[in-house]
């Protein structure tokens, strides 16, 4: 089990790397996390589950499902958030207050871990925020019951670039009972930048005081290839350790625009610019952008940051309605729509194809009536049935900008509430938004440079890259490849073995 003591300390990562590890040594391994609250959700057999385990589960070279991630939360306000139960929505539970839900979930979480931990040689849990924090520690369904129920041996990882790391240690350790204190196994010291020997004597006296060692110093690294869980990370995520730049692209000398994809030859976008707006979701989707060769992904949350933008993306939102009127707050739909008025190519994604059209309107109390950007002449209805599926279907005939799509088939996945339709009053008028996939999951204005389709995961498709881009990104296959090369270099000799042996 690989815990933090903080958020952000780089439990997801070190779990997706442990495994491919051991996914690696001929093992058959699965990864769980038995609570998760994200607003990045993967379509998985019976559902939905956090991104993080779904990449675990690939790193881990086996078939996602729910049991990996049981409850996942999708917060929709500060104090609210959708439960997610076994991959299906459970609007009870969304109701039920924090203790009691987790009181009444707690064997359903237990179960899929003990089928899981019955079916592989390993499991990699990754636990949740910090395992001490005492006020929650009476409704705990994440960190130290599931160390405890499954006998785990568990590794604590902090972040050293955040300062205090021993004492953050320490501290954790500390506060844990002394029957979980003996399932530490190991201390991990994360994204440390400069000459380890200076270290000494911390790691010694920390073990002095502990009885734990120290078992990995791990260098910074901050392009390893797979999204962040947690949040948006702007361009100081660019930055990497020289001995990893394989595993990502660089911008080439003077920013020199590259052909890409289309009937004539056009100028690559240099920058493409995401919305980052409160309750921005699947943000993991464009972990591609990042590594195209002559392109600089940046998030965006003023007007003024869209100055330079060849295009600009409004992504998946899991409060649809309160993130345009956020949007319209700072100005950015002016900006957006200024953008557009300049020929300037504006895609949305999910709820950003929501607040691209005409209107919203919520008869069930969904997300919330209110009028679109008005960028696409379409009107979203919200129904109280919620799509999740995956999804494969091909572009028709595409323009503007986005004319490399034509006739490109796309794999890919739905998660939303609503289904989109051309506005009528506007159609009748010969206003007409061109729909460019089946079934309602793309459409496109009649200027061609708007595009806004329900499907996630585009910029995941290979052909999509070589269409737009004329560029190829490293695969996941490469990544999970050079994650598991990392920890194999910096964990001590042995220890990875140790943790999983007679178990």
């Amino acid at each position: 089990m690989v815990l933090g003591t903080t958020s952000g300390a780089g439990k997801s990562w070190l779990t997706t790397a442990l495994c491919r590890h051991y996914a690696r040594q001929g093992l058959k391994v699965a990864p769980y996390k038995a609570q998760n609250m994200s607003n990045n959700a993967r379509v998985v057999a019976g559902g939905e589950i956090g991104s993080a385990q779904y990449f675990q589960a690939l790193a881990a070279r086996c078939i996602p499902d729910v049991r990996m991630n049981p409850l996942l939360l999708k917060p929709e306000k500060d104090t609210q958030s959708q439960v997610v139960l076994m991959g299906q929505v459970n609007a009870e539970l969304s109701r039920m207050e924090w203790r009691g839900r987790s009181l009444s979930v707690w064997p359903v979480v237990a179960q899929a871990l003990d089928e899981l931990l019955a079916e592989n040689d390993v499991v990699v849990i990754e636990g949740a925020g910090s395992p001490a924090e005492i006020n929650l520690k009476s409704s705990d369904i994440v960190n130290m019951r599931v160390a405890l129920h499954a006998n785990a041996a568990c590794l604590l990882v902090t972040d050293i670039d955040r300062g205090g790391a021993f004492a953050h240690l320490y501290g954790t350790w500390a506060m844990l009972d002394e029957a979980e204190r003996r399932l530490i196994r190991g201390f991990v010291l994360n994204k440390f930048r400069g000459d380890a020997s200076l270290l000494a004597p911390g790691p010694q006296m920390l073990q002095d005081l502990t009885g734990v060692p120290t078992v990995a110093v791990l260098p910074m690294w901050w392009q390893h290839g797979l999204p962040e869980e947690d949040g948006v990370f702007d361009d100081r995520s660019t930055f990497m350790a020289p001995t990893l730049a394989t595993s990502c692209a660089s911008l080439p000398p003077g920013g020199a625009a590259r052909p890409w994809g289309g009937p004539a030859a056009r100028a690559a976008p240099a920058v493409i610019a995401v919305i980052a707006y409160p309750r921005i979701s699947n943000l993991d989707e464009f972990q591609p952008l990042k590594n195209v060769p002559g392109v600089r992904l940046k998030w965006v949350r003023s007007p003024a940051e869209l100055v330079d933008a060849d295009w600009v993306i409004l992504p998946g939102s899991k409060a649809t309605s309160a993130d345009l009127a956020w949007l319209r707050a700072q100005g950015l739909d002016q900006a957006v729509a200024a953008h557009a008025g300049r020929g300037g190519a504006v895609l949305g994604i999910c709820g950003g194809l929501q607040m691209l059209g005409e209107a919203l309107i919520d008869p069930h109390g969904i997300d919330g009536n209110g009028p679109g950007l008005g960028l696409l002449p379409v009107v979203t209805l919200f129904d109280e049935a919620k799509t999740v599926q995956h999804r494969q279907a091909a572009f028709a005939s595409v323009g503007g900008p986005w004319a490399g799509l034509s006739g490109v088939a796309v794999q890919g996945y739905e998660i939303h509430h609503g289904q989109t339709a051309p506005h009528p009053a506007m159609a009748a008028a010969g206003d007409t938004a061109r729909p460019v996939m089946p079934d309602g999951l793309a459409w496109q204005n009649g200027a061609g440079n708007v595009l806004g389709l329900y499907l996630h995961g585009m910029f995941e498709d290979p052909r999509v890259l070589q269409a737009l881009f004329g560029a190829a990104t490293p695969t996941l296959e490469s990544v999970f490849d050079g994650l598991a090369d990392y920890v194999e270099r910096h964990f001590e000799p042995g220890l990875l073995a140790s943790l999983v042996a007679g178990r």
